[in-house]
């Protein structure tokens, strides 16, 4: 792998904030499965909290071949401490349309958007497992699917509509918008064009989000929508 010495401990460091954004969508996926009624749901998220704990290992894996000195390490973002708060009290508020919006929605969009880039990055440098790297940003598009098809569905049913969903959208977008400031670095380090994927968050969420349409569409969600039942 063309690694070199410089650029290991930065995608060490960058993977370590995967693996922490990994065990937070593991607890959430966890409790959304209990707080759900439909079976369906239930059955994903209960596949999804599998999933990302086995995410989670992955990156462990990588971090101790990289850097082992980084393994159990994360890079400082009092953000993403704040992030995984209001999510938790949306938890605990039993919000499951909140908890759809902030974790399968806006996390796993930033999670996709920095895992595609680092796997860009790796594919530049000849990396290993490139067949275990796909598989696993395809069930990251898929957690993303996902949250749209769930928000959709609230939005039909009466139970959300597009104003209140981009008002509770903007304290975790603040967020992840301080999150993504902090990272950056990271990828200035690895010679990564950082100003690349910080635009591409923004393009991974619903243009609804973004913008005042009359409805939500899978349309707007991006061309993973219908495919979260993989």
């Amino acid at each position: 792998m063309l690694v070199s010495p410089d650029e290991k401990a930065p995608i060490a460091r960058l993977l370590a904030f995967l693996e922490q954004g990994e065990r937070i969508a593991h607890d959430c996926a966890k409790a959304q499965s209990a707080l759900t009624t439909d079976s369906e749901a239930r059955a994903f998220l209960c596949r999804q909290a599998r999933q990302e704990a086995g995410h989670a290992l992955i990156f462990q894996g990588a971090i101790a071949w990289l850097a082992p000195k980084h393994l159990g390490g994360s890079p400082h973002l009092p953000a993403m401490e704040e992030y995984r708060a209001l999510l938790h009290d949306a938890l605990i508020r039993e919000d499951l349309v909140e908890t759809f919006l902030a974790e399968q929605v806006i996390l796993e969009g930033l999670g996709e958007v920095i895992l595609t880039r680092i796997e860009q990055g790796l594919a530049k440098r000849g990396a290993p497992f490139g067949r275990l790297r796909r598989i696993l940003l395809q069930q990251e598009e898929a957690h993303h699917g996902f949250g749209c098809r769930q928000l959709e569905r609230a939005v039909a049913l009466g139970e959300a509509d597009v104003p209140s969903l981009q008002r509770r959208a903007r304290p975790y977008l603040a967020l992840t918008d301080a999150i993504i400031l902090t990272l950056s670095d990271l990828f200035d380090t690895i010679r990564e064009d950082a100003s690349a994927w910080a635009a591409e968050v923004r393009e991974f969420l619903p243009k609804w989000l973004k913008e005042q349409p009359a409805a939500i569409s899978l349309q707007d969600c991006g061309p993973t929508a219908e495919r979260w039942r993989l």
